[in-house]
C-alpha cells in the first residue's frame, strides 16, 4: 500500500494509489476517457478516473487538459514540449 501523487506545474493532476493510476475527473478528462471506470483513491476523496491501459490514452495530453481545466490557465512550455 502506497500512494505517489503527480504532479504538473506544481499542481495536483492525479496519482498512484495502491498500484492504480488515477487522474482528477474534469471537462476534459471525461470526453478523453468516457468509458474508463471511476474509483476512489482513498476513503473520504473524490472520484477519479482509473488509466488501466496506458497505451489507450497519450498521457501528456491528458495531464496539461486536465491542468488547464483545474487552474484555468496555458501550460508552461518546457524545453521538451
Amino acid at each position: 500500500m502506497g500512494e505517489s501523487i503527480i504532479y504538473y506545474n506544481r499542481k495536483v493532476v492525479g496519482g498512484i494509489y495502491d498500484d492504480r493510476f488515477l487522474v482528477k475527473i474534469t471537462r476534459s478528462s471525461e470526453p478523453i476517457l468516457p468509458d474508463a471506470p471511476k474509483e476512489l483513491p482513498y476513503e473520504g476523496a473524490k472520484q477519479m478516473i482509473l488509466i488501466s491501459d496506458v497505451s489507450s490514452v497519450t498521457v501528456k495530453d491528458l495531464v496539461v487538459s486536465i491542468w488547464a481545466d483545474l487552474y484555468g490557465k496555458t501550460a508552461v512550455k518546457g524545453p521538451d514540449s
